[in-house]
Formats: C-alpha cells, structure tokens, sequence
C-alpha cells in the first residue's frame, strides 16, 4: 500500500512523459515485488527512475501544436477550403482507417519489431471480404457480416502466422512481414485476377460512413455527452481513489484543464460534423461510424496499453526483453499476441476502408505502411522500442493524412506526395534519435 501511494503521489506531481522502462529499473521493480513491504520507502528513488519520470509529455504537446500549425497553413494556402466542413467530414473517414492500424503498429514497435505488411494485409482481405459478399454467399442476407467475420479471422490467422515466425522460428520481423508484404499482395491480385469487385452491401458500406453510415445531429450531440459524462466520472473516481490512499493534491489544476479540454474537443468536433450538410438536403451529417470505431480501438487500446497487465508485459519486453524473460513473463507469448492483435486490426482497417470505397480492390492498401509507420513515429513511438503513447499514434495519424489532404488540395502530383511523406518520416525518425540521445539517463 506504501508503494502504490508512492507512486500514485509521484505520477501525481511529474506524470510519465511515456511508458519507458529501462533495462536496469525494470529487473528492480520486478525483484523488489518480492521484499516486504517495510522496505518500500527505500525503492522510491528507483522507482522513480524505472516510471521515467520528467514532467509531462511534451512530445505529445509538440505534435499538437504542429498539427495546429499544419491546419493554419494549410487553410491559407487552399483559400479556407482545408477548415471546410466537408473537408474535414473526409478527412476524418482517412484518419479513421490509418490511426486503427498505427494503435496496432505502436505495440508491434514497442517489442523493438516491425510490420511491414499491414498494407498488403488491408488488399488481402479486402478482396477475401468482397468475394464472400458477390461470389460465395451473394445470395444471403447474412453476407455482409460474415464477409466482416472472415476479414477479421484472416487478419488474425496472418498476424498469428508471422508472430509465430518471429517468435518461435526467431526470424527478424523485417524479413518475415517483408515477405508477408510481397506474398499478400500477390495473393490479392490471383484471388480475382486483379479485378475490381463492386458494389458490395448496402448494409456494409454502413461501415465506411457512406450516406447512411452517419449518426445525425441528435445521436451525435448524444454521444458528445457520453463522452463528457465518462470524462468526468473517471476524473471523480480518480479523486477519491487517491484520496482513500491519501495522497496529497489528490487533484491538480493539470486534472481539471486536461478533463475541460478533452470535453471541449469533443462537442467541437460534433458542432463540425453537424455543420456538414447531406447533399441537396439541409440535414446534418453528424459523426461518421468509422470515427466512432476508431474512439472505441483507441480507447480500448490506450486501456489494454497502460491498465492490462498485457500491456505492461509489452512495455517490458520492449525495454529489455533479457529482463523481462527473467522475471517470468513469457516474452514469445507476448510478441505473437502482439501480431495477432496487429492483424485483428488490419482486417477491421480493411473493413472500413473497402466499405468507404464501396468496392473491393487488389491494389488497396499501397503504400499504406508507410503511413502507418510514420504515423506511429511521428507520434512518439520509438524505434529503439520500451515507449509509445496510442494517442500519439492517432495525433502522428492525423498529421500524416492532413499533409496528405492538404496537398491534393494544392494540386500536388501523387509521387511528388509520397516524396514529401518519406522526407517526414525520416524527420520522424532524426527527432526521435536526438530526443533519445539527449534525454538525461
């Protein structure tokens, strides 16, 4: 109990800037689980050392106040078309897709691996899935979510596949998703010899926020208000738990702030969805079901990350995977659950962009790692694995795709694209060294 209020009182004051364990701190923190508890105001200097403890986590700051900035530009130069309702409506459909894999990728790169097949994955299975819909069970009314069954059973079966690979057979993830990356995207091309398979499901294109595919204004405002009313009773039970523990401050100015701004974003982007009007309608359009999928992955991947103990065996086994396997946690286990997990969702990425598409295409997906990747990165996830944040990886998620709007906005040739997305990425990658080299050991 003296370590936990420890903790709590530290996290309180200096917050975690990420869930970085070093090699060192995490064999202590394991072994000193085993001293009694008397000893436990002696641990607290190392303890502070092994939650990596530095203030707030200002990388994540950074990147907001750089997406800010991107928006800014970019409205100016597109004469205040980037800030449209109807731009931003789209641009929230192509974060959706990009952001659900990047929650998926940061794990896969916290345990120090690499998937590079996520994109050849999305091309994959969506012809699998449209092939279920207009060839296999055409007739039947139950097609479209058994075609969503399959895609999300053949994501996990690949990502069960390759971590087996890397895990048991000890091939490096770069080699085995490398060729994943080329086999899948073959294989895409000989299940419907390269043709487009359209239209599918008019049920199924639900799932990519097409014209039904949106909540409305109510239902929206609705959903705004659920989101404000969890923000503040996990605000509430936070308080009395730290309380009941008597910690000090039990809440800070940073609590209130934090809680005020995330409700805040949240009727703001509602008011932006429902300023977006149906075509030839004066209905609102409202949120989009792929942005609500993509609330509920992150929500449900920033708790898997930072309250399951899953989670924390990843942040291990990317911190030091020796010490991790010497404290008992079974370090294979948790690299092929982390690929199956990637490969869940993949297929659910596939699910939401060839229902958007309303059209099932070999060639889906290009490119698509690198987006994700970059997104990862971008938002904080380090190379050298142990850190990365799931919220950064949709903030990383959401610059990537609104440089990528913004530039066909500006008329910018598709190669010219991808050349600046791969100049960014490397700027990613340079910030993330010189933050590493830099930050106090």
């Amino acid at each position: 109990m003296d370590l936990e209020r420890c903790a709590l009182q530290r996290r309180d004051e200096e917050p975690a800037e990420s869930l970085r364990i070093s090699s060192s701190s995490w064999s202590f923190v394991m072994t000193s689980i085993l001293q009694p508890a008397s000893s436990s105001t002696k641990l607290l200097p190392r303890l502070r050392q092994a939650v990596g403890g530095g203030g707030r986590d200002t990388r994540l700051v950074a990147m907001v106040i750089v997406l800010a900035l991107i928006w800014l530009c970019a409205n100016a130069v597109t004469n205040g078309v980037f800030l449209s309702p109807r731009n931003l409506f789209n641009l929230s459909l192509q974060v959706s897709v990009v952001a659900i894999m990047a929650s998926g990728m940061i794990l896969v790169i916290v345990t120090r691996h690499i998937d590079l097949s996520v994109g050849s994955q999305v091309g994959f299975l969506g012809v699998l899935g449209g092939l279920v819909q207009s060839s296999w069970l055409s007739d039947s009314m139950h097609a479209w979510w058994i075609s969503c069954l399959v895609m999300l059973t053949g994501g996990m079966f690949i990502g069960l596949l390759q971590g087996a690979l890397v895990a048991y057979a000890r091939i490096p993830s770069f080699v085995v998703t490398l060729g994943g990356l080329l086999f899948l995207r073959n294989a895409a091309y000989e299940l419907n010899d390269g043709t487009t398979i359209a239209p599918l499901s008019a049920t199924f294109q639900n799932l990519g926020g097409g014209q039904n595919g949106v909540l409305g204004a109510a239902l929206s405002w609705a959903a705004a208000a659920a989101v404000t009313a969890y923000i503040v009773f996990n605000l509430v039970r936070r308080y009395q738990r730290k309380k009941f523990l008597g910690v000090q401050n039990p809440l800070t100015a940073f609590d209130g702030v934090s809680a005020a701004l995330w409700c805040v974003c949240a009727f703001g982007l509602v008011a932006v969805m429902n300023s977006y009007k149906r075509p030839g309608t004066t209905e609102s359009m409202g949120l989009a079901v792929p942005v609500l999928i993509l609330i509920a992955v992150t929500t449900l991947m920033t708790i898997i990350a930072k309250k399951h103990r899953f989670g924390r065996h990843v942040f291990a086994v990317g911190g030091d995977p020796l010490s991790a396997r010497l404290t008992g946690i079974n370090t294979q286990r948790v690299v092929l659950k982390v690929f199956v997990l990637m490969g869940f969702l993949s297929g659910l990425a596939s699910i939401v962009l060839t229902a958007r598409l309303n059209a099932a295409a070999s060639g889906a997906g290009t490119m698509m790692e690198l987006y994700v990747i970059a997104a990862a990165v971008i938002g904080g996830t380090s190379l050298a694995g142990g850190a990365g944040t799931i919220l950064g990886g949709c903030v990383g998620a959401l610059i990537m795709q609104s440089l990528q709007s913004a530039m066909v906005l500006m008329g910018i040739a598709s190669p010219l694209q991808s050349m600046v997305l791969a100049g960014v990425l490397v700027l990613a990658v340079w910030i993330d060294t010189m933050w590493r080299e830099r930050r106090p050991s």
